[in-house]
């Protein structure tokens, strides 16, 4: 039988209707959902679920955000949406009669320094290819930096800032940047754990011994960072330090970021972190008032000495209780993480300004 132009046109107009239809309906009946057990997080829970926790982690958010304590503890007997793990799909159309699909495969690089569990980074986008990030995290070897006590066991300043550190580390390399961990452990990893084992094994890039003396200690760090930005010279590149502070018991404080007082481009780092955080507190915290700030810190060694645009990050007091949650909960390690590295985008895409300093 022979049809027409512009009959086999119609059809196939149809056609494609019916598909697109059929498949939009197919995606409205089909949201996960889960029910929380005692002692889930989000990325826990995600996990479980077959889902990439750091890909989804904001959408998981947004898609529970009434259902949620503080906006980022999971409430265990309650029923929780799961973000979708859409798949990269090329669409194969061979007639309008037979419509195929034809998955392509994403690898992901595998470090060994953010162990096991976590080693496979999947690339997002190549947003910071090009960009070279210096990460260094308060303290580290023979000084474990502030202590303090949670649950009967002492728990320290390095271990923490460096699990953030790791964590901003994957989301930096997601993105396509060249990242440098400069105080590194090769056997701790990320740990999901609120208590973190204390142990003195941290090492100075590549893999040399951190010294005792606290001058001694910074001007190491000093040195092997402004060495590789000599290494790395034309290149755009940027420094983020990582603490957490240690101060009186009752005083809790929100993330403050420090910069050079000469270097537009480190205000410019602080600055987009700094609203980045304001950002997601006033979306994800609304009746929370978040009263962190960025400003100039030259005093500070490592932001005298260091030759690259940089910011000094200091996330909470690990004595005061509140802050504890901040920073013991893996869940929110990995939020501060996220929002950092948001943050580190946005002031990418901002680019230079003038002279590195």
């Amino acid at each position: 039988m022979i049809y027409s132009f512009s009959y086999r046109l119609k059809i196939a107009g149809l056609l494609v209707i019916a598909i697109g239809f059929t498949m939009s309906s197919f995606a409205q009946d089909t949201i996960k959902t889960v029910v929380a057990e005692k002692g889930d997080g989000i990325l826990s829970l995600l996990r479980k679920q077959g889902v990439n926790p750091y890909d989804h982690y904001d959408d998981f958010i947004s898609m529970n955000i009434e259902n949620l304590r503080d906006s980022i503890h999971l409430y265990a007997g309650r029923t929780y949406k799961i973000p979708s793990a859409d798949l990269d799909t090329v669409d194969v159309v061979d007639s309008i009669q037979r419509k195929t699909k034809e998955i392509k495969k994403i690898e992901g690089k595998k470090y060994a320094i953010f162990g096991k569990d976590h080693e496979t980074v999947i690339p997002n986008s190549e947003q910071l290819k090009g960009a070279v990030y210096y990460l260094v995290s308060g303290h580290g070897g023979p000084d474990p930096g502030a202590m303090a006590t949670y649950g009967g066991k002492s728990i320290a300043e390095d271990e923490y800032a460096y699990d953030i550190t790791l964590r901003l580390a994957k989301e930096l390399l997601s993105h396509g940047a060249t990242v440098y961990i400069i105080i590194r452990d090769e056997n701790d990893g990320i740990r999901d754990e609120r208590v973190l084992e204390i142990d003195h094994d941290e090492v100075a890039y590549p893999n040399k011994t951190i010294p005792l003396n606290q001058v001694a200690r910074l001007r190491q760090r000093v040195d092997i960072v402004n060495d590789l930005y000599r290494q790395n010279r034309g290149k755009y590149q940027r420094l983020i330090v990582t603490h957490i502070d240690s101060r009186s018991v009752g005083q809790n404080i929100d993330v403050f970021f420090y910069h050079h007082e000469k270097s537009k481009n480190g205000k410019k780092l602080a600055e987009s972190i700094h609203k980045t955080f304001q950002k997601k507190y006033k979306k994800y915290q609304p009746n929370r008032t978040y009263s962190g700030t960025f400003e100039d810190r030259t005093s500070l060694y490592l932001v005298k000495k260091t030759h690259p645009a940089m910011t000094f990050i200091e996330v909470g007091n690990i004595r005061n209780k509140k802050d504890q949650r901040r920073i013991l909960d893996p869940e929110n390690r990995q939020a501060l993480a996220k929002w950092i590295s948001e943050g580190v985008l946005l002031d990418h895409e901002l680019g230079e300004i003038g002279p590195i300093r």
